[in-house]
């Protein structure tokens, strides 16, 4: 016989509040903020009820927990708001590549060097890579020196994060804003 699909129960996000505090005896903080200390369930509810507002777990872990008298879904828009604004500020670091040649004209280098002050201007990562093809692999000493003049042009306003390494026929470097 073939059983019904039963979803599991929603879980709620945020405290416990009003009927969901299940323990016997809480520390309670009324609406002005004053504490009236150890009171049964009971009792914190109906001071909740007279007032109109919620009860509103406010630190589960303590030992009898502390529930406050406040209206559950002014708290709620204020963590909203509260996390609306942390994400609004943050910023987010990408990594902006770079690729040059090891036999780079001294024009195209400036070029690249100035996208690269203004990639470190915007706070973004800089990921430096260098192609070597056909016969340029047996002058890796050229691709060293090319970066390192790199290093020592942004050496004030960057610090290498991860230093030159070759892998297969590409040679690359990471640089950070200071």
């Amino acid at each position: 016989m073939r059983r019904p699909f039963k979803a599991a129960a929603p879980t709620k996000d945020g405290p416990r509040s009003n009927r969901d505090i299940r323990v016997p005896r809480v520390q309670l903080i009324d609406v002005d903020g004053s504490n009236r200390g150890d009171v049964s369930i009971n009792d914190a509810l109906l001071a909740a009820e007279e007032a109109g507002l919620d009860l509103v777990e406010i630190s589960p872990n303590a030992t009898p927990p502390v529930v406050k008298i406040l209206d559950l879904g002014k708290l709620k828009y204020a963590n909203q708001k509260k996390a609306a604004e942390a994400r609004k500020n943050q910023k987010v670091i990408e990594i902006k590549e770079i690729k040059m040649r090891p036999n780079i004209d001294s024009h195209d280098y400036e070029t690249k060097m100035k996208a690269v002050r203004r990639f470190f201007e915007e706070g973004d990562k800089v990921k430096l890579t260098l192609r070597f093809r056909g016969r340029e692999m047996a002058h890796m000493e050229l691709g060293m020196q090319l970066l390192n003049k790199v290093r020592e042009e942004t050496a004030t306003i960057a610090k290498v994060e991860a230093e030159p390494k070759l892998e297969g026929r590409q040679m690359m470097m990471v640089l950070a804003p200071r």
